[in-house]
């Protein structure tokens, strides 16, 4: 072969080949505020720590995470059957997708939406069925059910919805569940429920008696704060978590990052109390956007969601000029997290400096 010359090429899948790979949301300057990955601003209590620091690191962890379902089932009144630990909740929706869908079936989900999910569904080799989010940016549940055929396998439900906050209620959700059939498994995905706070929206937990074909995601790197440790978990009925065991990927969650995880199980009122001022936070900074003229659904997250439509990439550069590190996803609009509190200033001064500009006629842009 002359040096020229090219060797072959590996053959790999083209559907795999195109898709863009995950990327992570860009580090902040030193004087700027990374608002892209909603992330917990607080640093970890001293508690969890402590429990990090007596990790051990020249042994395997527990692959079956026993202490940690053990203290999850004992909080929700489950068995550790019912449990299942993953390096985060995504790292399960990739396992339960792959368990549940293959080349020929489909996976349901609102778009926009949470952005891993397209490619989990890919990798799976399953396709994907995007159904519209409403006007005001919410599930369109009764369009989701319609879109459920004898191909379906599964259908994923993200409550509050990431990036655009909206939550789906109770009495949607079980309306919803009762034109599903038993047989698709339903994946009710809440990264963000902790920082919920309207009573009407869905609980999964309060519902798995009652929804056998019924799979709930949650995780401690949001509220909890231990994004670095990467653990989530999921419950719902053994046999459909047993699959999800069985496609993870062996010993894949650290000790340090079960010890944290059981540690802040045993301090959640403390935790949850961050938890309270980010949510206050966030809704101070939800009014103050409004009175500037922007129309933006109601977060329920840890994040707000600015529909800046094809000014999209304009407005996140408007932002970081401003000191504000925010998620593009063009050509929708922007996610901005909820920081620390010396990021708000900047935060509303970047956001009115895009509304502003947005609302002048020579953009021809709505943000409704």
């Amino acid at each position: 072969m002359n040096a020229s010359e090219q060797p072959p090429r590996v053959r790999l899948r083209p559907e795999i080949e195109k898709m863009q790979p995950y990327r992570q949301g860009k580090p902040a300057a030193e004087d700027a505020f990374k608002l892209s990955s909603n992330e917990n601003p607080f640093d970890p209590i001293p508690a969890v720590l402590e429990a990090i620091a007596a990790s051990s690191v020249n042994r395997y962890p527990d692959g079956a995470a026993t202490a940690l379902r053990a203290t999850l089932a004992a909080h929700y009144g489950l068995t550790p059957d019912n449990v299942h630990i993953g390096a985060g909740s995504a790292s399960i929706l990739a396992q339960l997708i792959t368990a549940a869908a293959g080349v020929g079936d489909e996976v349901v989900y609102s778009w926009r939406s949470f952005e891993a999910y397209p490619g989990l569904v890919m990798v799976a080799g399953a396709t994907s069925v995007q159904v519209p989010n409403t006007g005001d940016h919410r599930h369109d549940l009764p369009a989701m059910a319609a879109a459920v055929t004898d191909r379906t396998r599964v259908v994923i439900v993200c409550s509050p919805n990431n990036p655009t906050g909206a939550i789906v209620t109770k009495d949607e959700f079980v309306a919803f569940m009762a034109t599903v059939p038993q047989t698709v498994l339903v994946l009710l995905d809440e990264a963000y429920i902790e920082f919920v706070t309207d009573p009407t929206a869905v609980r999964g937990t309060e519902l798995l008696a009652d929804y056998p074909n019924l799979v709930v995601l949650r995780t401690f790197s949001k509220a909890y704060g231990l994004a670095g440790l990467r653990v989530g978990y999921a419950l719902g009925a053994e046999y459909v978590l047993d699959a999800a065991r069985a496609s993870a990927i062996p010993l894949s969650v650290i000790e340090a990052a079960q010890r944290a995880a059981i540690v802040s199980i045993e301090h959640q009122a403390e935790l949850l109390e961050r938890v309270g001022h980010l949510a206050e936070l966030r809704d101070r900074i939800w009014t103050s956007l409004g009175e500037q003229g922007w129309s933006i659904p109601r977060p329920h997250g840890n994040f707000i969601w600015l529909p800046t439509g094809e000014h999209t990439a304009w407005a996140a550069e408007v932002f970081s000029d401003n000191g504000i590190v925010v998620r593009a996803l063009a050509p929708e609009g922007l996610r901005v997290s909820i920081g620390e509190h010396e990021s708000v200033e900047k935060l509303l001064r970047a956001a009115e400096e895009v509304v502003v500009k947005l609302r002048t006629p020579s953009t021809e842009a709505t943000l409704d």
